[in-house]
């Protein structure tokens, strides 16, 4: 069945002359409308062509993500609807398809860097960038702070959103968003990029500062020296897009403690406490690296906290030792 479909990809995309990913995402939907109607089912649809049949996932909304659960239908069930689907729907989707060429080209290329030509630079700071088939919007929210555009200058950014806003495509691009810098590394360092070496979180403080958790599962492999490169030969030019950003990259670890610590680099802390419930941390510094730690107007804290997900209070060796006792002898005193 996924073989034919294959075929049938290729074939309708070489006779509309339009991109296989349009064709493919074009009889998915067709796949997963037909499904809906067949079963009756009201929430969202992922279809997917494994090599040992179609996949139909149920998307369900839980706060701002999207998770997905396996449908429960027979292959039978899902060969048949979709050889339906395959005849009438997938028409109607080709015709969209052939109408909304370039808003379902850039669908596909959201959380993808793109790259384009400013068209416009309006009076709120908001740029209008020309990506070829469609223009798409680089707000001043979405801006490093410090840049400027002129008209025909070149940016590079991340697809933020691709939408429709009254029937018409509305495309949001942005370069302060930390999945931009995880792109560009991507990108930009070739073991990321064949997934040797995995980005496990990032933070950023746009223009001025990010760190990179990056982690292999080959123990031989020195993640952070290979994506900083000799001298930060390889990080450089990632910082340069960024706007001069400093990019620290450290070795990510499951163990809460020592991902906190590596987290709070150049600062070396001497003792960690944690607080699970309340997913906060208090850590102990020296007293000379604790404006080090802390960084300046707390980026450094700030960014170990996003990195982490821990709330982190950074203090002295000596109030980390005193809040320690006051906290003994409060307990003695019960």
């Amino acid at each position: 069945m996924v073989k034919n479909i294959r075929k049938l990809i290729e074939q309708v995309a070489k006779e509309k002359d339009l991109p296989e990913r349009v064709v493919e995402y074009a009889l998915k939907n067709a796949i997963a409308i037909a499904i809906r109607k067949d079963k009756k089912i009201r929430d969202p649809l992922d279809i997917e062509f494994a090599d040992d049949g179609i996949k139909v996932y149920i998307v369900k909304k839980k706060g701002k993500r999207k998770e997905r659960f396996p449908l429960n239908i027979s292959t039978e069930d899902v060969n048949r609807i979709a050889a339906y689907a395959a005849k009438e729907e997938f028409l109607n989707e080709l015709e969209r398809a052939e109408r909304e060429r370039g808003f379902l080209e850039y669908k596909e290329l959201e959380g993808e860097i793109v790259t384009g030509i400013v068209r416009k630079v309006f009076d709120n700071g908001d740029v209008l960038v020309d990506l070829g088939k469609v223009d798409a919007v680089l707000p001043r929210r979405e801006q490093i702070p410090g840049e400027e555009y002129k008209v025909n200058d070149k940016v590079k950014a991340l697809l933020l959103e691709v939408k429709k806003v009254h029937g018409e495509p509305r495309l949001l691009l942005s370069r302060t968003h930390p999945m931009f810098l995880k792109r560009l590394l991507e990108s930009d360092i070739p073991e990321v990029a064949e997934k040797d070496i995995e980005i496990k979180a990032v933070a950023r403080i746009p223009g001025e500062r990010a760190k990179v958790a990056v982690y292999a599962k080959d123990l031989r492999m020195d993640p952070v020296g290979i994506v900083v490169g000799l001298r930060g030969s390889r990080i450089q030019p990632v910082s340069e897009e960024l706007r001069g950003e400093r990019i620290d990259v450290i070795r990510w670890t499951d163990q809460e403690e020592e991902f906190i610590s590596r987290a709070l680099s150049p600062a070396q802390p001497t003792a960690i406490r944690l607080f699970p419930e309340e997913k906060k941390a208090e850590v102990a510094v020296p007293k000379d690296q604790l404006s080090l730690a802390i960084g300046r107007k707390g980026s450094n804290v700030k960014l170990a906290h996003k990195l982490t997900g821990w709330h982190i209070d950074v203090m002295s060796e000596e109030d980390f030792e005193r809040l320690s006792e006051l906290r003994n002898s409060g307990s003695s005193e019960q």
